[in-house]
């Protein structure tokens, strides 16, 4: 089934960018944000259509009429799943809620920002359609080149420039992983179709088709900040402006991990099918590490940016475990902890953007009480925290529960202790935020030898720090909307069995292939019975939330023993976990490329083991 409506979600926002670009001098600036915000509220509703549409039957959009002959694809192609339009939906929906927070910013900069973001919200939509492994590389590098521009917005200060060189560094050298493993494909089939290759592919499992997997696993785990490919994403949040973040943390990293799993599903399932338990094993393992490192560096910041990054880098280690059981009922469960997952996240950033307006710090130790007054902001906070901890019914909660149902069915039962203790530790970290900012519990405190140091932070807003201007609804409203919709998500009747049908659709992996090569329709299954969650997942997550509010309480009391003889060793640990986080991009470029040896050698070893 075709659709006109396909390219439109690229072809708007690139229209409206050029026209911005061209009229740069002569537009005002809020004619800008309307043409902006129309063009993204555009591209939301062509997305959500097309995700109906996409429900019944997925769609194709082959560009200048090139369709398949023989099972031979020439042609560029968008294949559209609800998977790939509900992601372009939801990129469309932080875009707005970006532009509208936006509203008080950039005030130099004329139509560049607006520009920029447009250009991103293309390559982010393309992206998630596109059927073509190159041109997914491609669109990846557009929203890249976009991203760092946006990120070094901030250019005459050293910290932004810094910043953006070390995202920019990391992240081309991950394009250049990702392009030599779609060469090494191309090469061996001839072919660029995900589909095509698939078939081509058939069961041939040999050392080339498994190097060009971990090139490829590993160039996108370094755009999804998975460890050891993480150390970039820190430093680029706490230097991007706030609207910025908001992409970042809410859809940009969960893009990279979209892709690996598009990738494996659409192509490499059929070929690596005799190694699903190694290569398990291999991403369970990894995923752990990402959690709980991203968890105890997220607990140990006192710059909100950064506190917020490192909370993202544990939350896409649980997504990875998600992805890392190869069944269909946790990719469900992941498509749902990417919505409330990403959701919350924003609302977070955007409550340290209305903190940095405000206050003009950001700073969780000098903001100590003083945001008491900022009641609403407050309570939003703590709102977007229990979204993060993933209490029920918040639709982080939803993910969370099919990933562990998946587990327990797959016999890797132990999974909920890692989103046990992410949960403790990011939702620990933003309630402590919470107590010591909002009410100004806790000790005064500024950083020791072992301690997180002191970042400074310039001033996004004109006006910034003066208590005298009253926050801006356009700056509040965003946040509340995203933390409200993560919770109504969770509630809405029917999105459980929504997210296991796409699931079903996008494994499906012969029946993409016939779809694309063969112009075969795919049979309409019978919707899955929806079930209740068990009572074990619902205790679990509520714990969860009762102990991070338990931890954050014990973080701010007198009783907090960090002084004791047995955290020394734990301080050690902390100390030497932020000196691999130098900031230095040569110790990044390193450590990467040691990962990329790591990961290669670890799945070449396990397959050889016969696991």
């Amino acid at each position: 089934m075709t659709s006109q409506l396909a390219p439109l979600p690229v072809v708007i926002p690139l229209s409206v960018a050029a026209i911005l670009a061209g009229a740069n001098k002569i537009v005002p600036r809020r004619v800008a944000d309307g043409a902006a915000f129309l063009a993204s509220a555009s591209v939301l509703g062509i997305c959500l259509e097309l995700m109906r549409m996409a429900a019944r039957q997925p769609l194709e959009y082959w560009f200048g009429g090139w369709t398949p002959r023989a099972g031979v694809a020439l042609g560029i192609l968008f294949s559209i799943d609800t998977f790939g339009a509900g992601l372009a939906s939801f990129a469309s929906l932080l875009v707005i809620a970006a532009f509208i927070f936006s509203w008080h910013y950039f005030d130099s900069v004329g139509t560049h920002f607006h520009v920029l973001m447009l250009v991103f919200l293309a390559a982010m939509c393309g992206f998630s359609l596109t059927g073509d492994l190159f041109n997914m590389f491609v669109w990846f590098e557009l929203m890249s080149a976009c991203a760092f521009t946006l990120c070094g917005y901030k250019v005459e200060e050293k910290g932004p420039l810094q910043g953006a060189l070390n995202f920019a560094i990391t992240n081309t050298i991950a394009a250049f992983v990702v392009l030599t493993g779609i060469a090494l494909l191309y090469g061996h089939t001839g072919a660029l179709n995900l589909a095509q290759i698939g078939r081509a592919l058939g069961g041939d499992s040999g050392p080339l088709v498994v190097t060009a997997f971990v090139f490829i696993m590993a160039g996108f785990f370094v755009k999804a900040a998975i460890v050891p490919f993480h150390f970039w994403l820190a430093d680029a949040h706490a230097v991007a402006p706030t609207p910025v973040c908001i992409l970042f943390s809410g859809v940009m990293v969960e893009l990279g991990l979209y892709a690996a799993a598009r990738v494996y599903w659409s192509a490499m399932d059929g070929p690596l099918a005799p190694h699903r338990p190694a290569l398990t094993g291999l991403l369970l393992t990894v995923g752990t590490m990402t959690a709980i490192l991203g968890g105890v560096m997220c607990f140990g910041q006192r710059h909100l940016k950064r506190l917020l990054a490192y909370s993202t880098i544990s939350h896409m280690g649980l997504m990875l475990i998600g992805f890392a059981l190869l069944r269909p009922d946790a990719l469900a469960g992941v498509a749902l902890y990417v919505v409330g997952h990403g959701l919350v996240k924003a609302a977070l950033f955007i409550g340290s953007g209305i903190l940095l307006h405000r206050l003009a710090t950001v700073d969780e130790f000098e903001l100590r009480g003083r945001a008491c007054d900022l009641y609403a902001t407050g309570i939003i906070w703590i709102f977007a925290g229990l979204g993060l901890a993933g209490l029920p019914p918040f639709a982080s909660f939803l993910g969370e529960a099919a990933i562990e149902e998946s587990a327990q069915k797959a016999g890797q039962g132990w999974i909920w202790i890692v989103f046990f203790l992410s949960a403790m530790l990011t939702a620990g970290a933003v309630f402590r935020v919470g107590g010591r900012v909002f009410r100004g519990w806790g000790p005064i405190e500024d950083s020791g030898p072992e301690g997180a140091k002191k970042i400074e932070e310039g001033p996004e807003t004109s006006g910034a720090g003066s208590r005298e201007h009253r926050i801006p609804a356009v700056m509040f409203g965003p946040a509340a909307a995203l933390a409200i919709l993560a919770l109504a998500i969770g509630l809405a009747p029917g999105v459980r069995l929504a997210a296991q049908a796409g699931a079903n659709r996008m494994a499906d992996a012969a029946g993409y292939q016939a779809m694309v090569l063969d112009h075969a329709s795919l049979p309409i299954n019978p919707p899955p019975v929806e079930r209740a969650f068990p009572t074990s997942s619902v205790g679990r997550a509520m714990a969860a939330a009762l102990l991070a509010l338990a931890l954050a309480g014990l973080s701010l009391s007198p009783y907090w023993p960090k002084k004791k003889s047995v955290f020394r060793p734990l301080k050690a640990g902390m100390a030497g976990l932020r000196q691999l986080h130098s900031g230095h991009v040569g110790d990044y470029v390193a450590l990467l490329t040691l990962g990329v040896a790591a990961l290669g050698a670890a799945l070449s070893l396990l397959i050889k083991l016969g696991f």
